[in-house]
């Protein structure tokens, strides 16, 4: 078995046609007020897109805006790299990961 074929298969099972899964982890959990969310696409977008729209639908929160601003993010298990975010393509149906740094690591 392939060592991503279980994440594979459950992005799989939770992917949304027109829609992309954007994911919350630790701090950017918290600063959302929730674990994920699913935000309605018309088709392919960029990171960018993707951001400010959460941060849209969260009324721009300042907190939210600072945490994501430090994340590393996974788009479809895939790291989104340092480059400019409106450079990455996101398709409907894929998954955002948003990742704050971690304690010791």
């Amino acid at each position: 078995m392939h060592p991503d074929s279980t994440t594979e298969a459950r992005d799989a099972a939770h992917a949304t046609p027109g829609v992309v899964t954007v994911h919350f982890w630790a701090a950017a959990r918290a600063a959302a007020g929730a674990a994920e969310a699913q935000l309605p696409v018309d088709g392919p977008t960029t990171l960018a897109a993707v951001t400010a729209a959460v941060l849209e639908s969260h009324g721009d929160d300042a907190r939210l805006r600072q945490v994501l601003g430090v994340c590393s993010v996974l788009v479809d298990d895939r790291p989104a790299g340092t480059g400019d975010p409106a450079a990455v393509r996101v398709e409907p149906g894929q998954s955002v990961q948003y990742l704050p740094p971690f304690a010791g690591g």
